[in-house]
């Protein structure tokens, strides 16, 4: 595959015909990050488990995508395998345009510079002011200016809510607050990509739409960088909420995709009786049913 077949957006994702038809849209559509028949597991002989299983994904520049599913079916790993934290055992990733194994080091550390994780627990250093925090990554970059370094950290939290915060420690926040202060982290550099892991999980549900409002207002404070933002989450709120696209993993592999409202007319009325598999796995899902062909464990 060549780096001239990542300039668009290519066909169905593995294979699966799309629920709904594809907007008409005339602008050139770029993708940032895509995953070619990728698989990663853990573990050896019969421990061995496969979360992430022959998938196939590619991101559009700009938009934001969520990815929702059962716990431990790949979603978090696979935000790692974008960002080349993780290396598959099989297939490739693709970030910007080039292969990430066919990266130096030198070139992986310039392509994660472009791509910011805010991670579950926000991941906050406890030792640090919350300022501190917000300026790391700038200072990790090699700006000297420290100025302009207390500049933008004072922006930054100004921007999510968290204004003359630079003092406190993350021991004095709340758990929002924490979520905010690592999302001020996250955009201090102005990154191309955002990926979140669970951005909403312990906050209760009017902070959890607090955080969704943020996310969007997040996306449309970097337009001019074209951000592109992608959304691990349980939550369908939060996904209906910020998604132009969510895809649903089981199994290691997508069952769903397709934009927000195909998951919520799924999840409403009764299905048809010729309904496919996935249908009735994205209804399960969406609803929040025991019953189904999600298999779980209590």
């Amino acid at each position: 595959m060549s780096a001239d077949d990542l300039e668009t957006l290519g066909t169905p994702q593995n294979g699966h015909e799309p629920a709904l038809p594809p907007v008409k849209d005339s602008r050139p559509r770029e993708v940032v990050i895509r995953l070619d028949n990728v698989s990663k597991g853990f573990g050896s002989g019969a421990k061995r488990i496969e979360p992430v299983k022959s998938l196939s994904l590619d991101v559009e520049r700009g938009k934001t995508l969520v990815i929702i599913g059962p716990s431990g079916t790949g979603k978090s790993v696979t935000l790692r395998l974008m960002l080349g934290l993780l290396d598959p055992d099989h297939g490739e990733v693709y970030a910007f345009g080039k292969k990430l194994s066919a990266m130096s080091n030198q070139e992986l550390g310039g392509m994660r510079r472009r791509m910011a994780m805010l991670f579950q627990g926000g991941a906050l250093f406890d030792s640090m002011t919350v300022g501190e925090n917000v300026a790391f990554p700038m200072r990790s970059m090699g700006e000297r200016d420290e100025d302009k370094i207390m500049s933008i950290v004072s922006e930054r939290l100004r921007q999510v809510g968290l204004p003359g915060t630079e003092d406190k420690m993350p021991s004095e926040l709340s758990g929002g607050m924490k979520k905010r202060a690592a999302l001020a982290r996250s955009i201090a550099t102005r990154p191309e990509v955002i990926l979140y892991d669970e951005p909403t999980t312990g906050l209760d549900p009017i902070m959890s739409d607090a955080i969704a409002d943020l996310i969007l207002d997040t996306h449309e404070s970097l337009k001019d960088t074209d951000v592109t933002s992608i959304v691990v989450t349980h939550d369908m709120h939060v996904a209906e909420k910020v998604a132009d696209r969510i895809i649903m993993l089981y199994g290691g592999t997508i069952v769903g995709d397709g934009p927000p409202d195909l998951y919520r007319r799924l999840g409403q009325g009764s299905l048809p009786d010729h309904a496919s598999e996935m249908d009735k796995m994205i209804r399960q899902f969406v609803r929040g049913e025991a019953d189904g062909p999600i298999q779980t464990v209590a």
